[in-house]
């Protein structure tokens, strides 16, 4: 049996207008790119990253 892989669940608090492209193409890449999204994504230190540099854009609604 598979072990169940671990997930973070994060949502966009804040806009991308006046940000630096770099950031518009994280927030994509994070499947973002409104204000109040939510996706859910693998807990993996590349996805841990993108989160980083996007942190005060973003808030992390929970763990799995």
């Amino acid at each position: 049996m598979a072990k169940a892989a671990k997930t973070i669940k994060v949502e966009q608090t804040g806009s991308a207008i006046r940000r630096h492209h770099s950031q518009r193409s994280t927030l994509i890449g994070l499947k973002l790119n409104k204000i109040g999204r939510t996706a859910e994504l693998p807990d993996t230190p590349e996805v841990r990253g993108m989160i980083t540099k996007v942190q005060h854009l973003v808030r992390v609604v929970g763990e799995k």
